[in-house]
Parts: structure tokens; sequence; C-alpha cells
């Protein structure tokens, strides 16, 4: 069994199978999830899905330390990329939030440190036996919205934020029916 949202398009099931809630622990996928996440908001996750290769093209593989030197005439350039969502707003707080990332980098030796600290370094296993059952947020997402918020990151309200933590593999969603739910334990 699977979690039902996966099995309504290859490329969620594929995503679902493979990635989602599969813990991660490198910067640059971090920062592909975070952004994946910030374009996401108000769209599906399958539009994200088939212009993720797009998006990887467009921002140098989500390299976060050439991202933050893009200047306007790059901005003009993306807003013209039909491969990508051409959203102005989330292409400026793609760029704000690579300066963000360099700067937690700084504090904290990497962004995985950061993010992790507030699961304790750990996954949390949900066991719901529903999808209607997820949550859009949690007190845990809450509180890193709020820290992020402050650290002047965009695009970071707690639904988005929980919706990269169940990416990240910080939470695991998947359904207590669903192969993945057991095989993340």
């Amino acid at each position: 069994m699977k979690c039902p949202w996966s099995t309504t398009h290859p490329l969620l099931e594929e995503y679902h199978d493979n990635e989602w809630g599969t813990p991660i622990h490198n910067d640059i996928r971090h920062f592909e999830f975070f952004t994946m996440d910030l374009f996401q908001a108000g769209l599906s996750w399958l539009t994200i899905l088939k212009k993720r290769e797009g998006f990887r093209d467009a921002l140098d593989g989500f390299d976060f330390r050439k991202i933050v030197h893009y200047d306007e005439a790059k901005i003009q350039e993306l807003l013209g990329n039909e491969k990508i969502i051409r959203n102005q707003l989330k292409i400026r707080a793609t760029i704000n939030n690579a300066q963000k990332f360099l700067e937690v980098i700084d504090e904290f030796g990497s962004f995985d440190n950061y993010i992790w600290q507030f699961t304790e370094g750990k996954t949390i296993h949900n066991s719901f036996s529903g999808q209607n059952q997820l949550p859009p947020s949690t007190g845990i997402s809450d509180i890193v919205s709020k820290d992020l918020k402050k650290r002047g990151f965009k695009f970071v309200g707690t639904t988005i934020i929980y919706a990269y933590m169940q990416a990240a593999g910080m939470v695991n969603d998947h359904i207590s029916s669903c192969f993945r739910y057991s095989e993340l334990l």
C-alpha cells in the first residue's frame, strides 16, 4: 500500500517511493527542497515536480553559493524562463534565502546542523492511518518558521515549513500502512 496522494501520477509516485520523507543531510539538497516548497506555495506539488528539471537547470543545480550572486539581469532571465515558475517575488525570495543559508552555515557549520536541531537530530515518526489526518503544520513547524523569519528568510510560513520538514525526512508522515512508513522507521 502507498500514500493515496502518490498514486495519481508517475512523477508523484516516483517522488513518494524514493524521496519524500527520506532524511537528507546535504545542504544543496536542503536548499533544493526548501526552494521547491517555496515555489509550491499556492500551486500543486505535481506542477513543481513537472518543472523540477527546469529549476535545476535555471538555478545552477540549486547551488546557493552561486544563486547568492544573481543580479537583476539574471532575475530578468529567470522571469523569461518558461521551464520554471516565473514569479518575481519567489525568485527574489530564493536569492534572499541563498544569502540567509550562507549566514546560517557561518553560524552553525551547515544548514543541516541548524535545521535538524529542531527535532534533536531525529525523524519524528507520526502514525497516521489516513491522509486526512496529516496536519498542515505543527508546533515544531511554527517554531522553525518563526526562527527562519527572524533570520530574514522569505516564504517560510509554518505550512511551507511543515511541507519542507516532511520532504526532508524530519517528519515521517507516510500513512502507517504505506510501505515507506516502515522502511523509514
